[in-house]
């Protein structure tokens, strides 16, 4: 039987029911949020959450996590999807759309392992609609999804290990992409011939007092974006106006000994610069990404929900599943009338193969 919930709306794109989507076995639907507060001063409280959905897979999981003094507590859970796509529970992590395209509640419910949520999100502005990311390896589709961009705020509270924190005046962003992208189990038959591991990715939504700054790029080995943006958006906005910049471009001072920025300048040509400073790092493994055991889409059975704990100051940072992070940055933005604007924002980077602006030629190779 292939009618789900979603067959009584009107979503259809074709003539399937909802619970088909193509052809691809590697086809997902996602959710992400972070959030953290405004100001500095509000200290380095950082939270992240994950929902994704795999329908091919009859998958979906999630995962929620809390960053705090160098500590970092990471939920995850998975289920069988059982073909029903509208159903945003995965054990104890559940999100309720309250206003599409503008707010959201994400909820955690899970007393065994002392942790506890109610997050709602209230978008800044209309979202951001990513450009379509579109990538081939030879005749094989590595990539090939859209993304939505959304800068908010937020309230509620978190509550771990019995100590609740609020998080009302919070600020973050949250995203929702679909498409085609490895998921699941790897692909046991590679690439022919052989091509050498190399993926480039920066993504730096910020937050200031008036608006958001968007920035991303996708870059080849020698540098070229294969997908790039920068973008202003007032709070109240919506994308088509004058706030896109027509130059963007980024130069990193790698940390000593990793793939890691100790700092990052993005350069906006005649419209002005951002000047990034990273004061804390999240480690996207937490959510799943490059995750070992816990990679987006992976079997687990008909429920999981595991607590995992880590200390980010004993990871091997040299470890391909640590580089990706996401790094809460002090943000300065200066815009072409000379006018600066200071405020908050993450860093992620993912740094995997050679980049020749970094000076990195091989799969792994540090910064000196």
């Amino acid at each position: 039987m292939a009618l789900t919930w979603g067959d009584d709306y009107p979503i259809h794109q074709t003539p399937e029911p909802v619970a088909y989507a193509g052809t691809d076995r590697n086809f997902y639907d996602r959710y992400f949020f972070n959030g953290y507060a405004a100001d500095g001063d509000g200290g380095d409280l950082f939270f992240a959450a994950a929902f994704g959905v795999y329908p091919h897979l009859n998958i979906a999981d999630a995962a929620f996590c809390v960053m705090k003094d160098g500590k970092q507590v990471n939920l995850r859970a998975s289920r069988w999807l059982n073909m029903e796509r509208m159903d945003l529970r995965v054990g104890p992590i559940s999100i309720e759309v309250l206003e599409p395209l503008r707010r959201l509640k994400l909820t955690v419910e899970a007393p065994e392992h002392a942790i506890r949520a109610e997050i709602t999100f209230d978008g800044r502005a209309f979202p951001v609609e990513e450009p379509r990311f579109i990538r081939r390896n030879g005749p094989r589709t590595f990539m090939d999804y859209t993304r939505l961009t959304q800068n908010g705020r937020y309230s509620g509270w978190i509550e771990v290990d019995g100590v609740r924190s609020s998080i009302e005046g919070f600020v973050g962003t949250r995203d929702r992409s679909w498409g085609v992208r490895p998921v699941g189990a790897r692909d046991p038959q590679e690439l022919a011939p052989p091509a050498p591991m190399q993926f480039f990715w920066l993504w730096s939504p910020c937050n200031f007092e008036d608006g958001s700054l968007f920035f991303h790029t996708n870059d080849d080995e020698l540098g070229r974006p294969w997908n790039r943006r920068a973008l202003w958006l007032q709070d109240g906005g919506r994308e088509g106006g004058e706030g896109g910049f027509e130059e963007a471009s980024c130069t990193i001072d790698w940390r000593s000994g990793t793939r890691n920025a100790r700092a990052a300048t993005i350069d906006l040509g005649a419209d002005g610069k951002v000047v990034v400073e990273p004061q804390t790092e999240f480690f996207m493994l937490g959510l799943g990404y490059t995750h070992p055991t816990w990679g987006h889409g992976l079997n687990h059975g008909e429920l999981a929900v595991e607590r995992e704990d880590y200390d980010a100051a004993g990871l091997d940072r040299r470890m391909p599943h640590h580089l990706h992070v996401q790094a809460l940055s002090r943000v300065t933005f200066t815009d072409a009338a000379g006018r600066v604007r200071v405020g908050r924002g993450v860093f992620e980077q993912l740094a995997l193969g050679p980049h020749a602006p970094s000076g990195f030629a091989s799969i792994l190779d540090v910064a000196p």
